[in-house]
């Protein structure tokens, strides 16, 4: 849930003074009245102004998130040409596809090839373009069945996405601006589950005080008996509430790519041995490479290894394919061609939707000896938790079922946005004063009423979110001085 959910509906002049809050033995609300009451004042507050302030940010990563999420499927269907073909007799040897492929682009060093994983699909075969950007490389798509190239296009990241969906991609992470873009979307990722935490507290509470409506279904079934502002609300709090542990997700997700928090959160897996483990491709008794310490020379040096010849490589495919399908890796995979002596091929599974383990082993091309293997089920719990969270971000880990949801769930963030801004503009004192009106904000002095139980926890989680999600914390001091511009122009006092 993101932006205000409020309590005061219209501006005094037209409404009574509000009804009282219910009684305490009239509310099945449990703990200490003072901090209970200070949490929702304080989420309240927070809730406001991020929701205010941050919401467009959100609303630009909804829009784009939406057209992200289908990503995948716009592309199996633009370049159907590319990476399908008609099945039809036994697939052509791998190393005669590569070898059909590596004709066409003869300036190129060859990089890998990636096995066509279904009998519809094309092979690609991946070379390294210095022409080109960060983690691109160029992609020719051979026929298997007739080793006959069908094409070529750039494709990027461990996905292999293709130029539309990475158009998209990059629409998404940085608006197509670079690196000041990015700060754009880290802004709202590391807002995202700030606000709508604070939008949980504030939704139970309301939800709660009302006798009517004491089941925890109510907090995800909207009251339409209210009024035009009061629907509003409901439905706010209420799909808000349908969407959270999604869009919780995606926050969490999309701060591991972002620039300032990503960086935390890789230091963090680092030093709790969360990361991402890697096969080793040194052969054993490979000579390790020799460093120019700059010193003296005159007691001579070890002649340098022969070059590799692409050719070798390649006939060593078809053997070093075998091997590692006998040895696990049964899911579309990647065979990374060794560019030095004394490096065994790589053969890794693709991120590919429906496809949930990242198996791997090297093998030695000459013998085809398996040199290294990581299985799946040996990586740590939070580097798999990490790897099928990035998946489920990108729409691939349950396939279209898995776009279909993050696309309902962008939208009903968008509707929630939406809504918030609504009952923003609903709060505006309708009197003629002869100046622009805006939504009134929550009452203000929650922290300083607020008991020291409740006030130095939330004081100290601030100090730490702060620090751990920068963009948090630099955005937060604006919020904090806006507030207190706002009371001291209307003579409350600088108080938070």
């Amino acid at each position: 849930m993101t932006v205000s959910t409020t309590e005061t509906i219209k501006p005094d002049a037209e409404l009574p003074p509000p009804a009282p809050e219910p009684a305490p033995q009239q509310t099945p609300a449990r703990g200490n009245p003072v901090a209970r009451n200070g949490l929702y004042a304080l989420a309240m507050r927070l809730h406001f102004y991020a929701g205010i302030f941050v919401a467009p940010f959100i609303l630009v990563a909804a829009v784009t998130g939406a057209l992200y999420a289908i990503s995948p499927t716009l592309e199996s269907i633009v370049s159907r040409d590319l990476l399908t073909v008609e099945a039809g007799g036994a697939p052509k040897p791998l190393s005669e596809q590569i070898s059909a492929a590596v004709a066409t682009q003869p300036n190129l060093n060859l990089a890998a090839v990636a096995p066509a994983p279904g009998a519809e699909d094309t092979t690609r075969v991946l070379f390294n373009d210095p022409s080109l950007g960060e983690s691109e490389r160029r992609a020719v798509f051979v026929n298997p069945y007739t080793a006959q190239p069908v094409g070529d296009a750039v494709v990027y990241g461990s996905s292999g996405a293709l130029p539309m969906r990475t158009w998209i991609d990059r629409l998404h992470r940085d608006l197509h601006l670079g690196e000041p873009g990015r700060l754009y979307s880290e802004l709202a990722a590391s807002w995202l589950w700030v606000i709508a935490l604070a939008g949980l507290v504030v939704w139970v509470r309301r939800v709660r005080t009302r006798r009517s409506r004491n089941s925890a279904a109510w907090l995800f079934a909207p009251d339409r008996s209210q009024n035009s502002r009061g629907r509003t609300v409901n439905w706010h709090g209420s799909v808000g509430m349908w969407v959270l542990p999604i869009i919780l997700l995606l926050s969490a997700t999309g701060m591991t790519w972002s620039t300032y928090a990503g960086a935390n959160i890789t230091d963090v897996r680092q030093q709790l041995s969360w990361v991402t483990p890697t096969i080793t491709t040194a052969l054993p008794g490979a000579a390790a490479p020799e460093h120019d310490s700059g010193g003296d020379h005159h007691g001579g040096h070890t002649p340098a290894p022969a070059p590799v010849n692409p050719s070798d490589r390649i006939a060593q495919v078809d053997r070093v394919y075998a091997t590692a399908r006998a040895n696990g890796v049964t899911q579309g995979a990647e065979i990374t061609i060794p560019a030095k002596p004394g490096q065994a091929f790589a053969v890794k599974e693709r991120r590919m939707p429906g496809t949930y383990t990242v198996d791997a082993v090297a093998v030695d091309g000459a013998t085809g000896a398996v040199t290294d293997r990581l299985a799946y089920a040996d990586w740590p719990l939070m580097a798999k938790l990490t790897n099928w969270g990035i998946q489920f971000h990108m729409g691939l880990m349950f396939g279209l079922l898995n776009q279909l949801l993050l696309l309902a769930v962008t939208i009903g963030l968008i509707t929630v946005l939406v809504r918030g801004y609504l009952m923003w503009w609903r709060r505006r004192p309708t009197r003629r004063t002869g100046r622009p009106a805006l939504g009134r904000a929550p009452r203000r002095g929650a922290l300083r009423r607020s008991s020291p139980w409740l006030a130095v926890p939330v004081l100290a989680a601030a100090l730490l979110v702060g620090w751990f999600v920068p963009l948090v914390g630099l955005s937060l001091l604006p919020f904090l001085a806006i507030d207190v511009l706002v009371g001291v122009t209307r003579g409350c006092g600088p108080r938070s």
